[in-house]
């Protein structure tokens, strides 16, 4: 808990913060890059040239505010939760915890001006450590469930054993220990970080990925969608540097699996939707349920661009075999060409997924993976359709936020 004159004036000072949030963390990066340019290995260069990075940490510092303060009541814990997540898959230390905070409240000092007195800048200090302390904590608790040192040393070597296209732009990768060892088990929904050297002397960079096979395999899979820049985007450099360096035989490193949503949530009755390549924790799911609850009624409700640009659509003919109380929903932007087959027992739709057309048992646990917007509309449509909040459960890409409540 804030201290109670930290929390009078977090109070007051939160709407400027909060108006001035992007500036801030826009600033706290240029610093700490210049700084230490070697920590530029550890973020996304596409979600920083887009400011997508910039005001994701925007957004969490402020809501980690305001739950301290009681003017915010977003679920915090489920936020904090899927920081840490995202955070031991990269290798972050508590070391780096201190450099952090000096460069973002010396940012706060630079955008704010005379109006970061000594009173403010201690308040927001201890907003800060408090918010880092359970950051680090949490961490730590994952790093020794993963078996690992919370050093930065818990990447390993995995030789690539096989290449194999998907879909337009998105090809699969399966993957074993290049030391022979154990695979680790992981449940449906988590991912593993990938680190690849690039070229032109930019050093290294680090991505996460759906593990998209079965978690009872000797083997892992991931399935890496081509990321193309529009709109002033960059392509994407990880993507890029997979679909045309990495070939069998040749070795990566990845983390451990790590990820706080599980894709085959409660029991039941299982809805898992998904637009494009957030199919993949989806995948894994059906996997596991085809080799461990192959009678569980599951519905898969998916939408994509054009059938060619469906990952694993071949592979769902194997699994509707495997699970007889499978449902397959599509909807395809664009009509199938000829030639596209379809899934067995498949009923596709054209357009943009409808959640009210969506198949929906009343006690069904649901598990939604893909962009934001796509997310919010669906959780919208299950919540006005009867679905408790607490039977919606939501991977999130990138560094955006969690779907609203609307």
């Amino acid at each position: 808990m804030l201290s109670e004159s930290s929390a009078a004036v977090v109070t007051a000072t939160l709407p400027v913060v909060r108006a001035h949030a992007d500036q801030i963390t826009g600033r706290f990066y240029a610093r700490m890059f210049a700084a230490h340019p070697e920590l530029l290995d550890l973020f996304n260069r596409g979600n920083q040239a887009t400011g997508r990075q910039q005001s994701a940490l925007a957004a969490s510092v402020v809501a980690y505010a305001g739950h301290l303060t009681g003017t915010d009541g977003a679920a915090w814990t489920a936020i904090l939760d899927r920081i840490a997540h995202k955070h031991a898959s990269l290798g972050i230390t508590p070391g780096q915890y201190p450099l952090v905070g000096r460069h973002l409240l010396a940012a706060v000092g630079e955008v704010l001006g005379a109006a970061v007195t000594p009173e403010v800048a201690a308040a927001w200090d201890e907003v800060y450590w408090l918010m880092a302390c359970e950051l680090v904590a949490r961490e730590s608790r994952l790093y020794t469930t993963a078996g690992v040192a919370g050093d930065g040393t818990g990447w390993r070597d995995w030789r690539v054993v096989g290449v194999t296209p998907e879909a337009t732009d998105t090809v699969s990768f399966t993957l074993a220990p290049a030391d022979g060892g154990p695979v680790p088990g992981f449940v449906p929904g988590q991912y593993v970080s990938v680190a690849v050297g690039l070229d032109g002397g930019l050093g290294r960079q680090i991505r996460q990925y759906s593990l998209s096979g079965s978690p009872d395999a000797d083997h892992w899979r991931i399935t890496v969608k081509r990321v193309r820049g529009t709109g002033g985007a960059p392509d994407g450099l990880v993507s890029t540097t997979l679909h045309e360096r990495v070939r069998p035989g040749d070795t990566i490193r990845l983390s451990p699996p790590f990820g706080e949503v599980s894709a085959v949530p409660g029991t039941g009755p299982l809805l898992l939707v998904s637009a494009g390549i957030g199919l993949t924790p989806a995948m894994s799911a059906l996997q596991h349920l085809a080799a461990t609850a192959p009678d569980r009624p599951v519905v898969l409700a998916h939408a994509d661009r054009d059938a060619a640009a469906h990952a694993h659509r071949a592979e769902l003919v194997d699994l509707h075999s495997r699970l007889p109380g499978l449902r397959l929903r599509l909807w395809y932007e664009t009509p199938t060409a000829a030639g596209d087959a379809l899934p067995p027992a498949a009923e596709v739709a054209r357009g943009r997924i409808d959640p009210e057309l969506i198949p929906l048992s009343p006690d069904a646990h649901v598990h939604l993976c893909g962009p934001l917007p796509f997310m919010n509309q669906v959780r919208g449509g299950l919540l006005r359709r009867g679905v408790p909040v607490e039977r919606i459960a939501y991977e999130v890409f990138g560094p955006g936020m969690l779907p609203g409540a609307s």
